[in-house]
């Protein structure tokens, strides 16, 4: 045995950890117990124990070391995050994406965040950059909360709006000009970020929906999952989607935003509506 077998994710007063198989409960309990020892800013220590399920993504995870606790407290980007790893979503390992979409925020951009969870992409967005107003969409109730929560301790009540729901909802309302939760929202965003989970849908419809073209036309930032070698029917799912909602578009950037499987990438797909 040893670490090689053994993967992590740092929330900071916390850490997860998923050990391969050959691993018997007295050693991990063991190897947790050493991590603490060693580790002082490390409060709690969990396993993972099941894979993220659903729309949602919740996460199994049981408790190992430490502090008996599934709320963590973690800062990134000069912000501040607390949550619960089982009832929300939220992965360290995308720090740098939201870092990098902040830099390319203009002066007044109205940005809307679906799939925001407990709002990393709108709070680092709007703590980072100049943009007008972040909109954070989120089906989740617990993430929600945790959001709002999130807002408060970063100080940003009035730059961060919560539109909570499903967005094919929350885009039908925003269409027909009707308030969200109370809250007049734009029609039209100058930037859609969507860091999406792994599902069937790819939601692409409802950003071009709420998208517009022109010299001002929005920017897209679109992730999904997929083989290297199966890049190029990404790039054509996101080109018929857009014939379909009757927009032209222009690639700007393809990158790899981090590996989720053994040859399979969560990538990220910038462009712009003409």
């Amino acid at each position: 045995m040893n670490e090689k077998s053994v993967g992590y994710d740092s929330f900071g007063n916390a850490v997860v950890l998923k050990f391969s198989s050959d691993w018997a409960e007295k050693a991990k309990k063991k190897f947790a117990d050493e991590l603490l020892r060693k580790n002082k800013a490390i409060k709690t220590v969990l396993e993972k124990t099941g894979k993220f399920k659903g729309r949602l993504r919740k996460m199994q995870t049981k408790h190992l070391a430490g502090e008996k606790t599934k709320d963590v407290v973690y800062h990134e980007n000069g912000c501040v995050f607390r949550f619960n790893v089982d009832d929300t979503y939220f992965s360290s390992r995308l720090s740098n994406e939201r870092a990098e979409i902040a830099k390319q925020i203009k002066k007044q951009d109205n940005v809307l965040v679906m799939f925001a969870g407990v709002a990393p992409y709108p709070i680092v967005i709007a703590r980072n950059s100049n943009a007008n107003r972040v909109y954070s969409n989120e089906i989740n109730r617990t993430a929600n909360k945790y959001a709002e929560l999130n807002i408060e301790l970063n100080k940003l009540k009035d730059k961060v709006i919560l539109l909570p729901g499903d967005i094919k909802l929350v885009s039908q309302k925003i269409k027909k000009g009707l308030a969200v939760k109370g809250e007049k929202v734009p029609k039209e965003f100058d930037v859609i970020v969507m860091p999406r989970p792994q599902l069937k849908d790819s939601f692409l419809e409802q950003a071009f929906a709420l998208s517009r073209g022109g010299k001002k036309g929005t920017r897209v930032y679109y992730y999904d999952f997929y083989k290297e070698s199966e890049l190029n029917d990404l790039i054509e799912k996101i080109k018929i989607q857009a014939m379909k909602a009757k927009k032209k578009i222009k690639i700007l950037n393809v990158k790899k935003a981090g590996e989720v499987a053994p040859y399979t990438f969560r990538f990220r797909v910038d462009f712009r509506v003409l």
